[in-house]
């Protein structure tokens, strides 16, 4: 009998110990990283379902893993593997033990998904394969460039998370946008509202019931075509200086979701948004963090010529 005519051996559970990279992560969140390929919904079923275990029980989606956790893996199908992630020459901002800090080009992923294979976070791992734990502490869209941290102990990501979430972590953009903003300040605070479109394109929208949001913006040059914007973030919702902007009349220039489309046809720029400056306390020695990241070339060159 040929291999082909035999029977494909049962799938079997699997059990896995809870390491320091992995301490206090949520179990949901745990999965989603351990069984790639399979659905998020189908996740959520066989952990509601009990397939699931922690030390032979049964654990809520927010249950936080400890160290030397025992977790049953249920026998489950996983989609083709994505091809690998191929190292980046990625521009390093800062570095200690506790935290990478990157300056991601514009167009480069901060992760896989959405039609693309890899992104930063693989890409980082696929340089570092002895890195026990590389993990986003936050994210930047695709086309917008700047600074991005990567924690590199699970401690330290745990802290990041915290501060990010009470607003201890000043992030400051720079944006060209469409038209002369008239005032030299302002602060916009139009609640957002994530949905999904019928295409399956993730898209953000003002609405009353969304989420609250809040962003200031501090004009640095203007001209009647185009202003140049200091933006800073206090909160960080999906898109919300992109649709906060636009909101205000006032489109970043290269934006393809909520921008001016025939402006950005005839300008054929890339989004011109840019994460430029960050300040934080370090999350294991207190000291304060201070990093910026210079305009990108394409980005000044625009620049030079629309606001001289």
């Amino acid at each position: 009998m040929n291999d082909l005519s035999k029977a494909a051996a049962p799938l079997k559970a699997k059990w896995l110990v809870v390491g320091e990279e992995s301490e206090a992560q949520r179990i949901d969140n745990f999965l989603l990283r351990e069984l790639k390929g399979v659905p998020k919904s189908h996740v959520y079923r066989v952990l509601r379902s009990g397939e699931v275990r922690v030390n032979s029980g049964r654990v809520k989606p927010d249950y936080r893993l400890r160290l030397g956790d025992r977790v049953r893996l249920p026998p489950i199908i996983t989609a083709q593997k994505p091809p690998p992630a191929w190292p980046l020459d990625l521009p390093i901002a800062f570095e200690d033990a506790f935290l990478l800090v990157i300056d991601k080009p514009s167009g480069v992923a901060v992760h896989g998904g959405s039609g693309v294979s890899f992104g930063v976070i693989e890409s980082l791992r696929a340089a570092r394969p002895q890195a026990k734990f590389l993990e986003l502490a936050h994210r930047l869209d695709r086309d917008t460039s700047g600074l991005l941290i990567i924690a590199k102990k699970r401690s330290a990501l745990v802290e990041l998370h915290r501060m990010l979430r009470g607003g201890e972590v000043q992030k400051i953009y720079l944006a060209v946008v469409k038209g002369a903003l008239a005032k030299k300040a302002l602060e916009l605070r139009e609640s957002l509202h994530k949905y999904v479109t019928a295409a399956g394109e993730r898209r953000v929208s003002v609405h009353q019931d969304g989420k609250a949001a809040v962003t200031r913006v501090r004009r640095l040059k203007t001209s009647s075509s185009f202003s140049l914007l200091e933006v800073e973030l206090l909160t960080g919702r999906t898109h919300q200086i992109r649709v906060h902007l636009a909101h205000a009349g006032h489109p970043v220039v290269g934006d393809d979701k909520y921008g001016d489309f025939a402006l950005n046809r005839s300008l054929k720029q890339r989004l011109l948004l840019h994460a430029a400056k960050l300040v934080f306390r370090h999350p294991a020695s207190g000291e304060t963090v201070r990093l910026e990241s210079p305009l990108p070339a394409e980005m000044k060159a625009f620049l030079e010529k629309a606001l001289p």
